[in-house]
């Protein structure tokens, strides 16, 4: 019996089969990869043009890995579509290469504030895993998942999220490099990238929001403290911590202290939420009316100590301890 005449037919299936056939799979897969270039060339752009420069031919080749052939090839192919403009060496982006770019960027912010939040994944690994769900997502599952996170503004790193209408918030901040020494300050931006200082930095314990003063600078290192601890960066890893003067919130929390060191049935007003508390957990506490000015006040200490009951608006609600740090309060 010939075993080539049932083999070939079955080979020629597996390939050509609609939908779910190899072929099929192959040109999904080059279809995707594809797109995946274009919207990483345009954040290329976008990063570069919010920087007060131009991306060139040679900027997004070192970006995206590419050699120079496909790189010609790739700005090519964008230029056909709309999407950017060649201006002798430079590249800029049109108004719709803009739209889709800020489109990018809006997901991959959001889907890292996800990861962080509710997914509780280590910021040291998010920025891939959020590459990677970035170019798959349409504006309504975009506008989905920002109301279910409540709106937030900043990615875990402190980077501004672009709002549905394309609107970028204005960055803030100045790097660690251009504070003065003993002035206080609040981290408000931890760049990312090089990865092995971002590394560094995590390692070291800093984190967003985190109120810090420079003790001292030397060619060497810069030593910083919250108050409590110290903590030592070369000036390399120091430039890619930014800090902002102290908000109002900030000031309100000099006079609080948070919810979970009240004793007994002490009563407290809530002063403010912690500006790390952000998503769903932002949600929850607002709409169990966790807000300024509310009176709030322990109850059914729980035998082990975690979750505590609190007494709030009349109903009483369970809180870890984790969660009652986060909410700054005044005794009265």
């Amino acid at each position: 019996m010939n075993y080539w005449l049932l083999i070939i037919p079955l080979l020629l299936l597996l390939i050509f089969i609609p939908r779910f056939g190899l072929l099929v799979l192959y040109r999904n897969w080059r279809d995707a990869r594809e797109r995946e270039l274009v919207e990483d060339a345009l954040k290329h752009l976008l990063d570069r043009e919010q920087g007060g420069r131009h991306a060139s031919p040679e900027s997004l080749a070192g970006t995206l890995g590419l050699p120079r052939a496909k790189t010609t090839s790739l700005i090519t192919r964008m230029e056909s579509q709309g999407r950017i403009e060649s201006h002798g060496s430079e590249l800029h982006l049109t108004a719709d290469g803009e739209r889709w770019a800020l489109h990018i960027v809006r997901a991959h912010r959001l889907w890292e504030r996800y990861l962080v939040d509710e997914a509780r994944m280590p910021i040291t690994q998010i920025h891939g895993e959020a590459h990677h769900r970035e170019h798959s997502f349409t504006d309504a599952q975009l506008d989905k998942l920002d109301a279910e996170l409540g709106y937030p503004t900043r990615d875990p790193h402190g980077d501004p999220i672009p709002s549905r209408e394309g609107v970028m918030p204005k960055a803030e901040g100045e790097p660690l490099t251009a504070w003065q020494v003993n002035r206080p300050g609040r981290i408000v931006h931890l760049e990312d990238e090089p990865a092995i200082a971002f590394d560094q930095i995590v390692a070291a314990g800093l984190r967003l929001g985190q109120k810090i003063r420079i003790l001292e600078i030397s060619p060497e290192r810069y030593i910083l403290s919250d108050g409590e601890t110290e903590y030592r960066l070369a000036p390399t890893v120091a430039a890619n911590v930014c800090v902002a003067a102290l908000p109002e919130s900030e000031m309100l929390k000099a006079s609080a202290i948070p919810l979970n060191e009240l004793t007994g049935d002490q009563r407290a007003e809530i002063i403010t939420l912690d500006e790390a508390v952000q998503g769903f957990t932002r949600r929850r506490f607002l709409d169990l009316g966790l807000t300024p000015g509310t009176v709030i006040h322990p109850e059914l200490v729980n035998f082990f100590g975690d979750p505590r009951a609190y007494r709030v608006r009349g109903t009483l609600i369970a809180l870890r301890k984790d969660q009652a740090s986060q909410i700054w309060v005044k005794p009265v």
